[in-house]
């Protein structure tokens, strides 16, 4: 019989026929249109579609726009709100799934835990729609507390995992040390775990404000009248009409966006 596998090469699919090719293309349809709005971002003239020259005119007229002033507050107070409370919780979690011996049921713990991971964003939307209504019914109240709660448990499972992931790779050595020289399981936690774990927690802290901050469809759903964040004010002006003041809208957003990122994965380096 004859082989046609070649002994002493393994498989590797950046050395296949066409990948880097596809690759390519990919990147470009991915990125394209987003160098496209920054660079229309500049634009001098009223136009989105013809360069009319360059001009910081847009986010000039951003920045002294009073509503889009009172979205992006709202937005950041949210997303600081929900950050906080969502890493809190997560780390509670995380030290609960990880700090302790295997029990049955661990698995769909960890499943509930992530589960606004698995269900589409829509579905979660709806079902917070439908309980704030009730409570909205009993109470009468209609504030921003919805809204936190609501990007608080969407936002729970991606502070979660950078958080449980620093803990599964610290040693338990200096834990259990600690435990040995008599120190209350609150002093280690104090002294030797959170030290070690801060990394983890201010990554996981800094990928929920993100998630929380560029939240539409949870937000849209929840939000009462009066009370849009920056991205459904900017949803709401591109059904009206597209200026490219969105585009400097959306251009400051992304750079917010991509430095928090960047500071979450040199965190997660360092961590590791």
């Amino acid at each position: 019989m004859f082989k046609f596998i070649r002994k002493g090469r393994s498989f590797n699919i950046q050395h296949q026929p066409g990948f880097t090719t596809l690759a390519i293309v990919c990147f470009v349809f991915l990125y394209t249109p987003i160098f496209t709005m920054m660079i229309y971002a500049f634009n001098q003239g009223d136009s989105i579609a013809a360069w009319e020259g360059l001009s910081w005119r847009w986010f000039i007229s951003a920045w002294g726009n009073q509503q889009v002033k009172e979205t992006a507050l709202r937005s950041l107070i949210i997303a600081t709100l929900a950050s906080g409370i969502s890493t809190t919780v997560a780390t509670m979690a995380a030290l609960a799934t990880t700090r302790t011996s295997k029990f049955r049921g661990q698995g769909l713990v960890y499943a509930m835990i992530n589960q606004p991971l698995m269900v589409p964003e829509i579905v979660t939307g709806v079902a917070l729609l439908i309980f704030f209504a009730l409570i909205k019914t009993a109470t009468g109240y209609t504030g921003l507390g919805y809204l936190v709660v609501a990007h608080t448990a969407f936002c729970i499972p991606f502070a979660y995992l950078p958080i449980r992931a620093r803990l599964e790779g610290m040693d338990l050595v200096l834990e259990t040390a600690a435990a040995d020289l008599y120190a209350t399981p609150w002093k280690t936690f104090r002294l030797v775990t959170f030290p070690l774990l801060a990394p983890g927690i201010v990554a996981g802290a800094m990928l929920a404000f993100v998630i929380s901050l560029d939240d539409v469809v949870i937000t849209e759903l929840v939000k009462s009248a009066g009370q849009d964040t920056l991205p459904t004010y900017m949803l709401g002006q591109l059904r009206r009409a597209i200026t490219p003041e969105i585009n400097a809208i959306s251009t400051a957003l992304l750079a917010i966006t991509v430095f928090l990122l960047t500071m979450f994965f040199i965190l997660n380096r360092k961590s590791k």
